[in-house]
């Protein structure tokens, strides 16, 4: 079952995210230290008659690193062409991919770090000379030539820039960090994407969207098409702030953006274990989910926020799972604001 609050584009994201990409870096909402960063780099480039030096755009899912791709492209009068690290699995794909770029053209390649090391090998004299070189023939006949390619733009994205290699990191000129929107910038976000979709909604609606999307665009935009479904359905098609709050709570998105899983897992960690810590064998076992997801899908974002902390002798909970649970150190009940979609064992 697909998760409502993954930061993974999901099927139904790819039509309407592009009708709600901004297309000029003044109409992008949020990243401002990207943005400044960017923004003075292309007018330079734009000013010189050269390509934008290669970009590397890192950080969690979700974040609008596509968009800023489309927008550099189109504010620097090429096109844009997208694919993938695990998509071009052979040298001579890429190298078909490079000899149809035009000069200020933009290359996207997302999970970047994914690229096998012979292709990785092919974009070196790419990067740093606009050339490729391609060997003909074999053995004592064979012979290198190199093609001149057009003055193109590379942009990668990844999520673990860990896992880049040092000689294909070093040939990035510009290095990005993506980082989480602040509720404000998403409730900015999500006014505008309501308008795109043609609904009205209060400041107070947007607001309630935005503290339950994780931090994340594309998560508000996908909870602001589900409010927008209920609204039309039980509401009077004006996203107020209980419309809001109503409909995500049928969705079971929690006002910290935790869905039930996430909360299961916190409940099981504080009721069952004391807190911790537990082993995430037990913990997988005991919630019925598998150790992969836990450890891919649910745990970053709640080790992220500070919720869980992983110990030599397993997983615990932090004060701030405590809090949000409404419970006493020591497991003990206390009253809160929270409401558990799990009762804790008395």
């Amino acid at each position: 079952m697909e998760r409502i609050i993954t930061p993974n584009e999901l099927n139904e994201d790819i039509g309407k995210e592009l009708s709600l990409r901004p297309e000029k870096i003044s109409e992008y909402i949020g990243q401002d230290k990207v943005k400044e960063r960017l923004n003075i780099f292309i007018k330079a480039a734009m000013k010189r008659g050269e390509a934008l030096d290669h970009v590397l755009l890192y950080g969690p899912p979700g974040l609008g690193k596509t968009t800023l791709a489309n927008i550099i492209a189109k504010e620097m009068g090429g096109n844009l062409k997208i694919t993938s690290g695990p998509a071009i699995e052979r040298a001579g794909d890429l190298a078909a991919i490079l000899t149809t770029l035009s000069d200020n053209d933009v290359l996207f390649i997302d999970e970047i770090h994914r690229l096998n090391r012979s292709v990785e090998e092919i974009l070196y004299p790419a990067m740093e000379d606009y050339a490729l070189d391609i060997v003909i023939g074999k053995g004592a006949a064979a012979k290198s030539i190199r093609l001149d390619l057009a003055k193109f733009t590379l942009i990668g994205a990844t999520t673990r820039v860990g896992m880049l290699t040092s000689p294909l990191r070093d040939r990035f000129g510009v290095l990005c960090a993506m980082e989480y929107y602040t509720e404000d910038q998403l409730t900015d976000i999500i006014i505008r994407s309501a308008m795109v979709f043609g609904s009205k909604i209060t400041e107070e609606g947007a607001r309630e969207i935005a503290r339950r999307s994780r931090g994340t665009p594309r998560i508000a935009n996908r909870l602001l098409k589900r409010v927008r479904d209920y609204s039309e359905v039980e509401g009077d098609n004006v996203i107020s702030y209980k419309e809001a709050k109503d409909a995500l709570e049928l969705l079971e998105v929690d006002n910290r953006g935790f869905d039930r899983v996430d909360n299961k897992i916190l409940e099981a960690i504080i009721d069952n274990f004391k807190g911790g810590p537990v082993g995430i064998e037990t913990l997988s076992y005991f919630i019925g989910e598998e150790l992969g997801t836990i450890e891919d899908v649910y745990e970053p974002y709640l080790l992220q926020q500070g919720f869980i902390v992983r110990t030599p002798r397993g997983r615990m909970a932090t004060e701030k799972a405590y809090k949000h649970l409404g419970r006493k150190i020591g497991n003990e009940k206390v009253i809160g604001e929270q409401k558990s979609f799990f009762k804790s064992e008395e």
